[in-house]
């Protein structure tokens, strides 16, 4: 009887755990809190855990912990991932609508296209049988692409089992991306570890994609968007509007900008919206796809070798400009990397004005041969951080000065080293003022201790005068000693003094964020803090007991463990504890009723009374959801100044819009 009962009870809350996932990550549109999914998926956990053999083929589980592989197999693809020929121009665009009437022998007609955001990420084909999901591929040749499909697994928009009525076998087209943000965070940490940075998501996904180990993957939050259909049994669809509809109703995620024209001059003006719209995205896109909509007359149009006739991707002109470098500095991080940074003569790129680029490191510059006074092409890597591309060469007048990467750190003098196997060179010295500072700051920046007031400017006078030397140091600070600061007055002490107060109560994973440990973004700060509740719990915890928790590994529990377990952590530890600073776990929701209770907000905009995380934090307390993107299922989206898309399309939907004021009302 209780064995019946588990296997009911295992059956019940895969499908129900589905369920949850797909309102998540699919619909963005979620009816139970994180909370209440965490607990459901412990106790699935513990059952398969005594019952190994009843676990089904689209168990969440399965999203994470399968073994590294040695390598790829092959994967053939039934029908071919085909190329698509490029238009530069709205010329060229019109130029291919011209030659496709011409190869349906409807040189008069008006064709109807569905236009499609190209995704800038790697091409993938996912093959369900019976509506599980059975393998994931790249494209490769093509033809030929590789096994993914563990690595595909951990991507939770990517359903384990279609809904509705399936095909016994169906193939389904689609991208992998990163977002921009996600970007940022995966460099940063790979800067930190002294790793080679990402040239920009599209290279983030494909190396993450093809990792042997599920487990990196999985870290690294990639995304997925369907648009078509590869070798599907049963299907029967007329138009490729229809085809988008139909993979929407079997739970696949597809775009929300897609829409059907009846015409290439609707084609041109979708791309001309877009080439103007695509930095409200969050995720790269570097043009437009064109697709003719009726699938009887893409079979007439055929195919090249190369590609379809029926498709084509209007591509966005490339995003770059000219300038001069004026100066080349280092800069020294809170880890001691030590980065050359060009300043250049100020110039607008991708919609701000844009004076500084990063170089990378002394390799960087030594291969592009970056010199001050060059005039050079820059960009932006994912839209986000500008970098130099290119060095004009052919005009250089000789007057140009080559950069000499410093030998001694320029803050403290100490010989910069540079560890075997990493391309950043790093002052050794934990000393460093530089290093002091980029500490301080980053254990009061928004996404650590919040600590209002605490900027660049006044970090560095609080070292520069030997009054913070830790980030313990910041709650023995005196009202009289702020005071006495340049541009301090009393009222800006008292402000500085309250916001280090209101700090005291950070939940454990900003705590831990906040100090600053090698490898422990936020993301893995969330993981230890959810896993041992307390600092120290974490602090006794051994490095077999680190490696052991989900995404953390053996080399991070390795650098964690060394960390946690050193006298200065300890020391630091315990003064802030002294100071009052005794983190736990973020709790639960204290409301479980009333007008927050199950509802979903978007903010959108800058507000003026509060920081957005503390709207999200005040919704999730009282037992809401904030989200990050508008649907159906949005209850509310609260617009600030300068509301962009997400309010457009709150309106579109019709989803009630509050102001500010309107939401600090019904907080009360």
């Amino acid at each position: 009887m209780a064995q019946r009962d588990d296997r009911e009870r295992l059956d019940e809350l895969t499908e129900l755990l589905n369920h949850h996932a797909h309102l998540y990550y699919v619909l963005d549109a979620p009816d139970i809190s994180d909370e209440e999914y965490d607990r459901l998926y412990r106790e699935l956990v513990e059952l398969e855990e005594r019952h190994p053999d009843w676990r089904r083929p689209d168990s969440p589980t399965l999203r994470v912990g399968a073994p590294p592989l040695e390598a790829f197999g092959q994967v053939q693809h039934r029908v071919p991932m085909l190329s698509l020929d490029n238009a530069f121009d709205e010329a060229e665009l019109r130029a291919f609508d011209e030659r496709l009437r011409r190869v349906l022998d409807q040189p008069e007609a008006e064709l109807a296209y569905v236009c499609e955001l190209k995704i800038d990420g790697l091409a993938l084909s996912v093959t369900y049988e019976e509506g599980l999901f059975a393998q994931g591929a790249t494209r490769g040749d093509g033809t030929v692409g590789e096994d993914i499909t563990q690595n595909l697994r951990t991507i939770r928009r990517i359903p384990l089992r279609l809904q509705g009525e399936v095909p016994t076998r169906i193939e389904v087209r689609g991208e992998a991306f990163i977002s921009k943000a996600e970007f940022a965070r995966i460099n940063a940490e790979r800067e930190e570890r002294g790793e080679a940075l990402f040239a920009n998501p599209r290279n983030a996904a494909a190396g993450s994609l093809r990792q042997l180990d599920p487990a990196i993957a999985g870290s690294r939050r990639l995304d997925a968007l369907f648009y078509g259909l590869g070798a599907a049994e049963g299907v029967s669809v007329p138009t490729h509007a229809a085809e988008l509809e139909l993979l929407r109703g079997l739970g696949l995620p597809v775009s929300p900008h897609s829409r059907r024209v009846t015409s290439v001059e609707g084609a041109t003006e979708y791309c001309r919206e877009w080439e103007q719209r695509r930095h409200d995205l969050d995720y790269e896109t570097d043009g437009v796809v064109v697709k003719l909509d009726s699938l009887a007359l893409q079979d007439v149009a055929g195919a090249t070798a190369h590609g379809p006739r029926w498709a084509i991707a209007y591509k966005f002109p490339a995003e770059r400009a000219e300038t001069v470098v004026e100066q080349i500095a280092v800069f020294v991080g809170r880890t001691g990397a030590v980065t050359p940074v060009a300043h250049m003569r100020p110039v607008l790129l991708a919609g701000t004005t844009v004076s500084n680029a990063t170089l990378h490191n002394e390799d960087e510059v030594r291969r592009k041969d970056v010199r001050i006074g060059d005039q050079v092409v820059i960009q932006k890597a994912g839209d986000i951080i500008p970098e130099v591309v290119e060095v004009l060469t052919d005009r250089r007048t000789g007057a140009e000065e080559p950069f000499v990467f410093p030998r001694g750190c320029p803050v403290c003098g100490t010989e910069l080293v540079k560890p075997e196997g990493e391309a950043i060179t790093r002052c050794p010295n934990p000393e460093c003022p530089a290093q002091i500072k980029g500490t301080i700051e980053h254990f009061g920046s928004r996404g650590a201790m919040d600590i209002e007031g605490l900027g660049p400017a006044l970090v560095s006078q609080l070292v520069d005068q030997g009054l913070v030397r830790s980030v313990a140091d910041l709650y023995t600070l005196s009202h009289e000693q702020l005071a006495g600061l340049e541009r301090m007055a009393a009222k800006s002490a008292e402000n500085v003094l309250a916001a280090l107060e209101r700090s005291k109560s950070r939940p454990l994973d900003r705590v831990l964020y906040g100090l600053g440990i090698r490898h422990v973004g936020a993301r893995v700060a969330e993981i230890l803090a959810e896993h041992f509740g307390s600092l120290d719990a974490l602090r006794e915890a051994t490095e077999e007991e680190l490696a052991e928790v989900p995404e953390i590994g053996p080399k991070i529990a390795a650098v964690l463990a060394a960390t946690m377990h050193s006298p200065q952590m300890a020391a630091t530890i315990e003064r802030l504890k002294a100071a009052g600073v005794d983190p736990r776990a973020a709790a639960p929701a204290t409301e479980t009723s009333g007008q927050f209770a199950g509802k979903t907000f978007v903010f959108t905009g800058t507000l003026g009374r509060l920081k957005r995380s503390e709207a999200e934090a005040e919704v999730k307390r009282r037992g809401g959801k904030a989200a990050g993107s508008v649907s159906k299922k949005t209850d509310f989206v609260v617009a600030g100044e300068e509301a962009g898309s997400k309010l457009a399309k709150a309106q579109q939907l019709g989803v009630p819009v509050l102001t500010e004021e309107q939401f600090l009302e019904l907080l009360g």
